[in-house]
């Protein structure tokens, strides 16, 4: 009797395995470069490390534009986009990057060195007060 009962139980078993689908694997890095929004983002900072701060400026700008996914990748586009405006005296702009950068990611912040810049380290301390 137990026997007659175990077959139909592992038959519903085995059907109800069937039913379940393998989570969908995450994206990796090569699809995440890919997407416009990070491409540009990938690009600004690029040309912003090589001092090529027009071109930084437009593909950062392009980036937000785009949708970038994550919170901390917005933050990163603000946060240059601010160093930039900053180094140019347009304080404004730089302030409301800075507000942007920690309205994408309430976790940014500078880090100790970028916060003690000249520049743009004064700016940052009036916009986290």
């Amino acid at each position: 009797m137990a026997r007659l009962l175990l077959v139909p139980a592992l038959l519903l078993i085995a059907l109800l395995s069937a039913c379940v689908v393998p989570p969908a694997a995450s994206p990796g890095l090569m699809d995440v470069a890919e997407r416009p929004a990070e491409k540009a983002l990938l690009a600004g900072l690029r040309a912003y490390d090589d001092a090529q701060y027009p071109l930084a400026e437009a593909q950062l700008t392009d980036a937000l534009k785009n949708g970038l996914a994550s919170p901390r990748d917005r933050a990163v586009a603000h946060k240059h986009l601010a160093f930039i405006y900053c180094t140019s005296d347009r304080v404004k702009a730089c302030e409301d990057e800075f507000r942007a950068a920690r309205q994408a990611d309430p976790a940014f912040a500078l880090s100790k060195s970028e916060a003690g810049h000249p520049r743009w380290g004064p700016v940052y301390q009036r916009v986290v007060r």
